[in-house]
């Protein structure tokens, strides 16, 4: 496992098997020698997963928007900060700094990042992947609205070649191992 990025919610509102399936996350990429790049902020799924890297040994990137520092919301468990001007510079350096991206259960910050590392990938700026992490099946309804504008012809390169979905842990990391 090398660098991977994470898209993921900041809320602290959420159900508790959010937090628990992220530090699970965290620790899976500790576990595996992967570096976790992230937004940063210790709130939400972001923290939970930066704990669990933390726990299992591993290191953390923040690439860290300058309203984070400002408002003293950058996490502890961070080994390294990349300051970054906003959110479209943070989104730019944590592809640049990713080997593959995975989402986590997110709200409009996080579909914002999918789509637009996607968009990025189609048109040829990277060849990186996003993998929705889609356990019980928090992405499906986006990837059933994918798969229509696929077949009804409004997606000019194969989603196979920048989108894959992981409904089960041994599936995500076969797919971070591999990608």
């Amino acid at each position: 496992m090398r660098n991977i990025g994470l898209f993921c919610a900041a809320s602290d509102k959420l159900d508790c098997k959010y937090y628990e399936w992220a530090e699970v996350f965290g620790r899976m990429v500790g576990e595996c020698g992967g570096t976790l790049v992230y937004g940063g902020a210790n709130s939400g799924l972001m923290e939970s997963a930066a704990r669990g890297v933390k726990k299992a040994g591993g290191k953390v990137i923040g690439i860290v928007p300058a309203v984070l520092e400002t408002r003293r919301r950058v996490s502890g468990y961070v080994d390294e900060v990349v300051p970054c001007c906003d959110l479209s510079d943070r989104k730019a350096i944590m592809v640049e700094r990713s080997d593959v991206l995975v989402a986590l259960p997110g709200g409009i910050g996080t579909l914002d990042e999918v789509f637009t590392v996607m968009a990025a990938h189609s048109i040829g700026y990277h060849r990186k992947k996003v993998v929705l992490f889609s356990l019980d099946g928090f992405w499906d309804a986006l990837v059933a609205v994918l798969h229509e504008m696929d077949v009804r012809g409004f997606v000019n390169v194969p989603l196979s070649e920048y989108l894959a979905v992981a409904r089960s842990w041994e599936e995500l990391r076969g797919m971070l191992e591999t990608e």
